[in-house]
């Protein structure tokens, strides 16, 4: 069989700050997205927290309007936030999370239609029996771009998909699609493990039982580590390497359990000597199947962008008895541009500029003998 991981960056409908010519370009709309919502939270809105909702809110372009904003757009379901008097600057009017129903939210917009086709694209010519998804907006958008886009380009849909919205609200989540003769048996969501009551996981790693021909139970974990874009770097790096702990604990409890087939796949955000990627890459016995002598690299050891060595952050992690399975692996770069004028690697003709791009990730791959 053949099991593969794929950024997608969305499918139909991305959030508009996310979906720039960089993601540096909408980054400090991503930031006061975040800042403004987990001050809404509060119980209590103190003298300063209005302050600092207002100026958060003023800096999305929602002073004047509720949608007011190019990203963002303020939902004020029942009750007020806020007040615009005319002829004088807005006011907070709620002292508290109680006197309101509402939040700020990010506006979408459609992915260009060449880049949703060049997507689909990868994913025919990866043609996995087995593959996660990453940055999906939605259940129902995965199985239309399965049922429809994958048949427009000449590959074939995937007849179990499955998908549950995590803890990010820009639709950016994992799933996973499967083959006919690959059912999914079995999903369990870890999308609300906490600690003190916070939530680990930037988005949730579900645990997928696929029972292959053979009769095998292969076991994957689909991730999506927290991004370095949003908050301080310190902040960042502190919850990567908590996530990837919480994924080696699940790891190991699937182990313990009895099943030994088992590859922990996704976007981890960071390279294997990393500290957040520690506790998967040097605390287990995992093995990144980049690491086999049968994976047939193109001498760009990175996954994102141009493919460089720092930016190497998509895995498929195998534990032992599904390493020594391998027959095969690789990775799958043309749908992304690549270099300045896209002449860095080769990439589908069809994409004429950065806009085009399926993804600035590459989909990696593995076969195995399972």
């Amino acid at each position: 069989m053949k099991l593969a991981s794929y950024n997608v960056e969305n499918l139909f409908r991305r959030a508009r700050a996310m979906n720039g010519a960089t993601l540096a370009a909408g980054k400090p709309a991503l930031e006061a997205h975040a800042a403004v919502n987990a001050l809404l939270a509060k119980p209590t809105y103190a003298a300063s927290d209005k302050a600092k909702i207002l100026g958060l809110l003023t800096g999305l372009g929602l002073g004047a309007r509720d949608d007011g904003g190019e990203l963002a757009i303020l939902r004020q379901n029942r009750g007020r936030l806020l007040r615009r008097p005319k002829g004088k600057p807005p006011e907070i009017i709620a002292s508290g999370r109680d006197e309101w129903i509402g939040w700020v939210e990010l506006k979408l917009e459609l992915v260009d239609e060449v880049a949703t086709r060049a997507t689909a694209q990868v994913i025919r010519d990866v043609d996995a029996d087995v593959i996660a998804v990453v940055e999906a907006e939605s259940r129902p958008a995965l199985v239309s771009f399965s049922d429809l886009l994958l048949p427009a380009v000449g590959g074939s849909h995937y007849s179990h998909v499955m998908l549950i919205d995590g803890n990010d609200d820009r639709g950016i989540d994992v799933g996973l699609m499967t083959r006919a003769p690959y059912p999914i048996t079995r999903m369990l969501s870890h999308v609300d493990d906490a600690d003190g009551g916070v939530r680990i996981f930037s988005r949730d790693c579900p645990e997928y039982d696929v029972t292959t021909p053979k009769g095998s139970r292969l076991v994957v974990l689909v991730n999506h580590l927290k991004s370095k874009a949003n908050g301080t770097a310190a902040a960042a790096t502190a919850r990567r390497r908590r996530q990837a702990e919480r994924v080696k604990a699940i790891y190991e409890s699937v182990l313990a359990a009895g099943s030994s087939l088992v590859a922990v796949v996704g976007d981890f955000n960071d390279t294997p000597d990393s500290a957040p990627m520690a506790p998967l890459t040097q605390q287990t016995a995992l093995k990144d199947v980049s690491e086999h002598p049968k994976f047939a690299g193109d001498g760009r050891p990175g996954t994102y962008g141009n493919g460089a060595k720092g930016d190497k952050i998509d895995y498929i992690l195998l534990s032992p008895k599904l390493f020594a399975a391998v027959k095969a692996g690789g990775v799958e770069r043309r749908g992304v541009w690549g270099g300045a004028n896209g002449a860095l690697f080769p990439h589908y003709p069809e994409i004429t500029k950065p806009g085009h791009a399926a993804s600035d990730h590459a989909a990696i791959w593995v076969e195995l003998d399972v």
